[in-house]
């Protein structure tokens, strides 16, 4: 991320899920933080995201999920970021998600998982250190 430029973050809603209240919300709560967001609308497939994501240039690419289809469409794209050689994007997920899943999707390489009741300012505050980091990194 270069200096001065805004974080920009890909709001998304993989799978046949139809609910998108709740990444609307995390949406406007990031705008809010200063970030540059854009929200590709539902029933997104994982190759879909990935397009839209190097389409976009987005430092993170955010992913919300009720339907349960988290243990596969999350993994799909974190593959199809590794077949794109693409290691620089944060990759953060939400929604419905239970506990006991949520070890196997940070070790595919999902950064963070954000369950209901998170408080916006959080993912805020963990998108701008998380990508703080990688920045800094990325100059050594």
């Amino acid at each position: 991320m270069s200096t001065g430029r805004k974080i920009r973050v890909l709001a998304t809603k993989p799978g046949l899920d139809g609910h998108d209240r709740g990444i609307k919300v995390v949406a406007s709560a990031l705008m809010d933080a200063g970030m540059e967001v854009i929200y590709t609308g539902l029933r997104q497939t994982p190759r879909q995201i990935v397009e839209a994501a190097i389409q976009e240039d987005v430092d993170v690419i955010a992913m919300s999920i009720l339907s349960g289809a988290h243990d596969y469409l999350f993994p799909k794209v974190m593959d199809l970021l590794r077949e794109k050689d693409i290691q620089d994007i944060l990759v953060i997920g939400g929604g419905i998600i239970p506990d006991e899943d949520i070890s196997s999707l940070k070790a595919c390489g999902i950064a963070e998982i954000f369950g209901p009741g998170t408080d916006t300012k959080d993912i805020a505050k963990y998108i701008e250190a998380s990508v703080k980091r990688a920045s800094v990194k990325r100059k050594r």
